[in-house]
């Protein structure tokens, strides 16, 4: 006779099969195989089949895979009771319930064909539902909305990405190096069933889109910035580039999928992405702060009259170049990337190269307004100086307590993706504020002291978590304006007119 543990589980599974066959992930048919292989991953061989009144329901997906995790650790089925160790388990068990790549790959491709915006719908659900985004965890995140001198920009502190336990650090310090996958955007990680120091994917499907003639796919991040975050990436493991034909791709991904907007980390260090040994773009369905960005003025650029083009009103140095053609677009964007790349302008602290070394590029957004095609071109540098070690056009350091790191495609466009230590930190800023606390006394609030006794004569009981935020969201506009080559200034919009008549040929006094 089964024992109580044994009943217990068997319940639990069966309420994941339930799961997986509501959501579509498998067919009634498929029950009996769906519980042999989740026993399987479980390493139990026996199974009890529940009355119909013993079953368990109105538990969603993660409580779930807990109960069943629980067991598998308790059993030694899973060496560590840590997240690292358990996300590997769990990925396994959804891994036994998502439909193989030609399933998904086959409807997608069907719903595309009638309506692109369908297709993401759908693809983008059954990320969710195969527990590869985790819903539970994107409900953790904290997120609000600040007004500034630029419109309301959004500030999220993502803490959808598991901070790993110390001892799962120390273990994965330890592996052999691996090559395969050669990255964490590679589609061999299609299924893989990851290590210590690799995800496990076991539940990720990948939809390939032809870009530009060439094999490339899409999938969504887990860790979900914004809505419908996707990452598009080469199908070929091969270092990022900002140059003509990466125009031609984001205009093209924009043709085939117009409800999204797509854009590019830049190439360089300090202003470029986490990855960028693999060839990718990000993008998805968010309207952030820049794309509402009116223009500060218009410009025009010569030979190119059918291209309405303009700076934006914005901390960063952003051209807006928009038109019926896209060709026209690449063939204007790539005269300014190459003109940029090239400039040097010292009063204005833009250096082309310095020690051999480049420094200047872009970070590109395509979307669609309307029926025509837009393209954002922020002008990136990364040079470093004495003072600014870290980089003249990065975060400045009076204000590293909230943002230290690189100033990446996402956070350009208007949304401050803030470290997960924040959510702690500025909570007991206004606890003390409210309390009239020393800041200085406490570990969470130390870094943090001056700059909000800035604002501290503003907080009271009832405001303190509002002013608190917003008081970050002018920070990071301030940041934003750290992170941009032109200032808002007089001096800023004369150098930045002095780099436009430069692409117009109009001004030989500076180096090509």
């Amino acid at each position: 006779m089964a024992d109580a543990q044994t009943r217990t589980v068997s319940r639990y599974i069966d309420a994941l099969v339930d799961y997986a066959h509501q959501r579509g992930l498998i067919e009634a048919s498929d029950r009996v195989w769906a519980r042999n292989g989740v026993l399987e991953e479980l390493q139990r061989d026996t199974y009890v089949a529940a009355d119909e009144g013993e079953r368990i329901r109105g538990l969603d997906v993660a409580q779930i895979l807990d109960v069943l995790t629980d067991d598998a650790v308790a059993r030694g089925v899973v060496e560590q009771d840590s997240v690292v160790y358990r996300d590997l388990f769990d990925t396994a068990l959804m891994g036994r319930l998502t439909p193989p790549p030609r399933e998904v790959r086959r409807r997608f491709r069907e719903l595309a064909e009638v309506d692109p915006q369908s297709a993401t719908d759908w693809y983008y659900a059954l990320s969710q539902d195969t527990n590869y985004i985790r819903r539970d965890r994107m409900a953790k995140d904290v997120a609000w909305q600040s007004a500034t001198d630029y419109g309301t920009i959004d500030m999220t502190i993502n803490l959808a990405k598991p901070e790993k336990d110390p001892r799962a650090i120390a273990a994965a310090r330890n592996m052999p190096a691996a090559e395969y996958p050669l990255c964490l955007l590679c589609a061999e990680n299609e299924g893989y069933a990851g290590r210590l120091n690799h995800p496990a994917r076991q539940n990720h499907r990948l939809v390939p889109v032809t870009i530009n003639s060439a094999p490339w796919y899409i999938q969504y991040s887990p860790y979900v910035y914004y809505n419908e975050h996707c990452i598009v990436f080469n199908e070929e493991h091969t270092p990022m580039k900002i140059d003509r034909a990466a125009f031609g791709k984001l205009l093209d991904f924009v043709a085939q999928f117009p409800h999204y907007f797509v854009g590019s980390n830049a190439d360089l260090p300090i202003v470029g992405g986490s990855i960028l040994s693999h060839d990718h773009f990000q993008g998805g369905r968010f309207e952030f702060a820049m794309e509402r960005a009116p223009l500060r003025e218009t410009v025009e650029f010569t030979g190119y009259e059918d291209v309405d083009a303009g700076i934006v009103e914005w901390p960063m140095s952003v051209l807006r170049l928009t038109a019926d053609d896209p060709h026209r677009l690449i063939d204007l964007a790539d005269k300014i990337l190459t003109k940029w790349r090239g400039y040097t302008d010292e009063d204005a602290m833009v250096l082309a190269v310095t020690d051999g070394e480049p420094h200047s590029t872009i970070t590109p957004i395509a979307r669609r307004r309307g029926a025509r095609f837009e393209l954002d071109l922020v002008l990136r540098n990364n040079l470093t100086t004495e003072e600014h070690p870290l980089g003249l056009y990065h975060p400045h350091a009076e204000l590293h307590h909230l943002k230290k790191e690189n100033i990446g495609l996402i956070e350009v466009m208007g949304l401050a993706v803030l470290p997960a230590r924040l959510k702690d930190e500025l909570a007991a800023v206004a606890d003390g504020l409210v309390a009239s606390a020393d800041l200085r006394e406490s570990e969470l609030t130390e870094k943090h002291a001056e700059w909000a006794e800035g604002f501290a004569d503003r907080v009271t009981a009832e405001n303190a978590q509002k002013v608190v935020e917003d008081e970050v969201g002018k920070a990071f506009a301030t940041v934003l304006e750290h992170a941009g080559v032109y200032k808002n200034d007089p001096e800023g919009s004369a150098a930045f007119q002095r780099f436009i008549s430069y692409v117009n040929g109009e001004d030989s006094t500076l180096s090509a």
